[in-house]
């Protein structure tokens, strides 16, 4: 399967949309250009999982480095993954990731977190 990461915008913030299969080979290329968006100090970005069909642990590791990154470089991060996405969902809820990564099921979820966080809860 190709992998491929599209530059777009997910709920007027810059996003990265991941295609193919988010794993050891190809962690590494999701890093990088995140790393790079970064440094354009965006408000928050979102990295979209919505058509991606795999997602091993090294995915989900990069995945747990860029939140801490975003964090410390004070940039809003969303990982968005569809419940309905199956082959990333579950390794995401098997690792409870969510719990060291900020991740939605909805784009419509990205507008509730930061209102809430704009709202200091």
């Amino acid at each position: 399967m190709l992998f491929d990461i599209g530059r777009t915008t997910v709920a007027g913030r810059a996003a990265l949309t991941v295609r193919g299969e988010l794993d050891l080979a190809t962690a590494a290329q999701l890093e990088t250009a995140a790393a790079a968006l970064m440094q354009s100090s965006p408000e928050g970005i979102v990295i979209d999982l919505s058509p991606t069909k795999f997602l091993d642990s090294s995915g989900a590791r990069t995945l747990m480095r860029l939140a801490r990154r975003a964090r410390e470089s004070g940039v809003e991060l969303h990982v968005l993954a569809p419940h309905s996405n199956r082959p990333v969902r579950l390794p995401i809820d098997l690792l409870d990731l969510g719990s060291a990564v900020p991740v939605v099921a909805a784009v419509s979820e990205i507008g509730t977190a930061v209102a809430r966080k704009d709202a200091g809860t």
